[in-house]
C-alpha cells in the first residue's frame, strides 16, 4: 500500500544529502572551542595547584582527555576536585592541540615537595604528597603513572585529529549513511511486501472466520489490526537502524564521541538497570512463586475436601451438604487473603510511595464505593447459614410472594404466582421477617385458613359442619390431618368462624383458596344460611343467598364448577 510506506524516497535522498555535509563539515572545520576557553580557564596559577596540602579527603574528580579517563585527584574545600580535575584537563588539551610540543618533552620534575609533569617547560600537573596518600602509593610512582597516560593520550589524541585520519573517518561515515539509506529503502520495500502478502493471506481467512462466528469477529477489524502491528514493527525497525547509524557515526569523531556514549548510555542504562533490577528481584520472585504454589495446592485439597461434604461423601456432624460451596468460598478467600498478606512485603516495588499510594487510593475507592455490595454479601451468607429458606420453596418477604428460582450472594431472585421475576437485595431479606410456606408442608402439611362472619340466630354446630363440607368437597386438601374451623370472635353483629384445612404442596394456594371460597359460597346457599361478611346493619326483608335454580345462571354453566377444581393460576 503506497499511502502506508515507511520512507519516501525523496526524505531518503534528503538525509544523505545533508548526512554528507554534515560530516564534511566536522571533519574540516577544526573544534578548537576547548583550546579557545582554556586560555582564561588554565590560569589557575601552579601555585595554587601545588600548594595543596592538609589531611586526605573523599572529595575526588577524574581528569579525562576526549571522554578517556587518565587519573584521579583529590580536592579541597578551598580548591575542589573538579575544579582542579577541570584546570588540569584543559592543559593537557592546550598541550595536546599545539603540535609544536613534542610528546617527548613531556618529563617528571622532582622537587622538595612536589613532583611536577612539564612539556617544554608547560606546567601540566603538580602532585604532592597529599595526591599520593590519596591513591595510596609514592609521590613518584603516581608521577611516573600519570606521565604515561598523558602522553599516551595526547599521541591519541593528535591521531584521532589528523587529516588522514579524519579523511578515512568521513569516508566511513559516507559509508554508513549510504547503508543506512539502503537499509531504509529495504525496510520500505519490505514492509510493504509484507503488508500485502498479509492482506492477501488474511482476507480469506478471516472472512471465513467472520461467516463462523456470526459477525462477532469484524474481518476489517482484523485486517487493520494487522496493518497496524506491521506499521509499528517498520518505525520500530526504522528507529533502531537510525539508532545503530547514529552511534556508530558520532562515534568516529572525537569531538563527538562524547555524544555517542551519551546516546548508548541513554539506551543501556534503563535497559541495565531493567536486568538488574530483575536479577535483584530473583530471590523475593521465587518466594512469592513458592507462596502461589503452596496456596494452589492448599485450595486443591481444600476444594476436594468440601466437595466431599457436598456431595455427602464425607459426612460432618451439624454440617448441611448446602454449607459446602459457600464455606469453602470463604475458605479460599481467606487462604488468598492471607497468602497475599505473606507475599505482598516480597512483591518488586512494593515499598515504593508510587505502590504505597496507588494501594491507598484503591482502598479508599473500594471502602466508600461498596458498602451495600459487602452488606448484601454477608447479608447473602448470612441466608445461606440461616436456612431461611433453599430454591423451589414458596416464601413471603414483606409483602412480596412468591416462589424462589435462585439465591445469590448479593440477590435473591423470586417468581410470583403472576409469572413476575422479582429480585430482592439480600439485605433487605436480612432485616426483615420471611414466612417460608414450603419448609413444613411436605412433613405436617401447611394450613389454608379463610374466614366468614355468620349471624348469632345460625346455630354455630351448624356453621362448623357446613365449613367442614366445604372443605371436604374441595380437591387438593388433604383428609388427614381433618379440617377443623375455629370461632376467632363475638362480634358485634356477628361471629367470626375460621376455615383450616391442610395442603401439602405451596405452589397451588391460590387455586386451593379459589376452590374453598366457592364451596364455602355454594354449602351456605344451599342451607339458606346469610354470610355477614363484611358488615352488618340490620336483617333485610329477604335473607342474602343465592337460590339453587340461580347458581348457573347465563352466561355460567355447570360445568364451571368441576373446571375450576384443582385449577392453577
Amino acid at each position: 500500500m503506497e499511502g502506508a510506506s515507511i520512507v519516501d524516497l525523496s526524505v531518503l535522498m534528503r538525509v544523505l544529502f545533508l548526512s554528507t555535509s554534515v560530516w564534511m563539515l566536522v571533519a574540516l572545520v577544526p573544534y578548537n572551542a576547548t583550546a579557545a576557553t582554556s586560555g582564561t580557564r588554565g590560569k589557575v596559577s601552579a601555585t595554587t595547584a601545588s600548594n595543596i596540602d592538609g589531611a586526605a579527603s573523599d572529595d575526588l574528580a577524574a581528569v579525562t582527555l576526549d571522554g578517556e579517563v587518565l587519573f584521579q585527584v583529590p580536592g579541597v574545600t578551598a580548591y575542589p576536585a573538579a575544579e582542579r580535575a577541570q584546570a588540569i584537563r584543559q592543559r593537557i588539551e592546550a598541550i595536546a592541540a599545539d603540535r609544536s610540543i613534542a610528546i617527548d618533552s613531556l618529563r617528571v620534575v622532582e622537587m622538595e615537595d612536589r613532583s611536577k609533569i612539564v612539556a617544554d617547560d608547560r606546567l601540566v600537573v603538580a602532585f604532592v604528597e597529599f595526591d599520593a596518600a590519596a591513591e595510596g602509593i609514592s609521590r613518584q610512582i603516581l608521577a611516573e603513572q600519570a606521565r604515561i597516560r598523558i602522553a599516551a593520550a595526547i599521541a591519541s589524541y593528535r591521531k584521532e585529529r589528523s587529516p588522514r585520519v579524519l579523511l578515512i573517518r568521513t569516508a566511513y561515515a559516507l559509508g554508513a549513511t549510504v547503508g543506512f539509506v539502503l537499509l531504509l529503502l529495504l525496510f520500505r520495500g519490505a514492509f510493504q511486501r509484507l503488508d500485502a502478502l498479509a492482506e492477501r493471506r488474511l482476507r480469506f481467512h478471516v472472512k471465513r472466520l467472520e461467516a463462523r462466528s456470526h459477525q462477532l469477529i469484524q474481518a476489517q477489524q482484523l485486517i487493520r489490526a494487522v496493518h497496524g502491528l506491521l506499521k509499528f514493527l517498520g518505525i520500530l525497525s526504522v528507529l533502531a537502524a537510525a539508532y545503530v547509524y547514529a552511534h556508530l557515526v558520532l562515534s568516529l569523531y572525537p569531538w563527538t564521541r562524547p555524544m555517542a556514549m551519551r546516546l548508548f548510555e541513554m539506551l543501556l542504562n534503563p535497559f541495565g538497570a531493567v536486568v538488574m533490577g530483575i536479577l535483584d528481584a530473583l530471590p523475593n520472585l521465587a518466594f512469592v512463586a513458592i507462596v502461589a504454589v503452596v496456596t494452589r495446592y492448599v485450595l486443591k485439597v481444600m476444594r476436594l475436601y468440601f466437595s466431599g461434604l457436598g456431595h455427602g461423601t464425607i459426612a460432618l456432624a451439624g454440617f448441611d451438604r448446602e454449607w459446602a460451596l459457600p464455606t469453602y468460598k470463604i475458605a479460599r478467600w481467606l487462604i488468598i487473603a492471607f497468602a497475599l498478606v505473606v507475599a505482598y512485603p516480597y512483591i518488586p516495588g512494593s515499598g515504593s510511595e508510587a505502590f504505597k499510594g496507588v494501594s491507598i487510593f484503591l482502598g479508599v475507592v473500594i471502602s466508600l464505593g461498596s458498602s451495600s455490595v459487602i452488606a448484601n454479601l454477608i447479608a447473602g451468607y448470612a441466608m445461606i447459614y440461616r436456612r431461611a429458606f433453599k430454591v423451589g420453596d414458596r416464601i413471603l418477604v414483606k409483602d412480596l410472594t412468591g416462589d424462589v428460582t435462585d439465591i445469590r450472594l448479593m440477590v435473591t431472585h423470586l417468581r410470583t404466582v403472576k409469572n413476575e421475576e422479582i429480585v430482592v437485595p439480600n439485605s433487605e431479606i436480612l432485616n426483615s421477617y420471611v414466612i417460608n410456606y414450603s419448609t413444613l408442608a411436605r412433613s405436617r402439611g401447611l394450613i389454608l385458613h379463610t374466614t366468614v362472619g355468620i349471624g348469632y340466630e345460625t346455630p354455630w354446630r351448624q356453621v362448623e359442619a357446613m365449613l367442614r363440607l366445604a372443605a371436604e368437597r374441595t380437591p387438593g386438601l388433604l383428609k388427614e390431618p381433618a379440617p377443623f374451623v375455629l370461632q376467632k370472635s363475638l362480634g358485634d353483629f356477628a361471629v367470626t368462624y375460621e376455615l383450616n384445612a391442610y395442603c401439602d404442596d405451596p405452589t397451588r394456594m391460590a387455586p386451593l383458596y379459589t376452590s374453598i371460597h366457592q364451596n364455602v359460597l355454594d354449602v351456605f346457599n344451599e342451607h339458606g344460611v346469610q354470610i355477614m361478611t363484611p358488615a352488618y346493619e340490620g336483617d333485610p326483608d329477604v335473607p342474602k343467598v343465592v337460590r339453587k335454580d340461580q347458581w348457573y345462571l347465563a352466561p355460567a354453566k355447570a360445568t364451571d364448577a368441576a373446571a375450576n377444581d384443582g385449577r392453577k393460576p
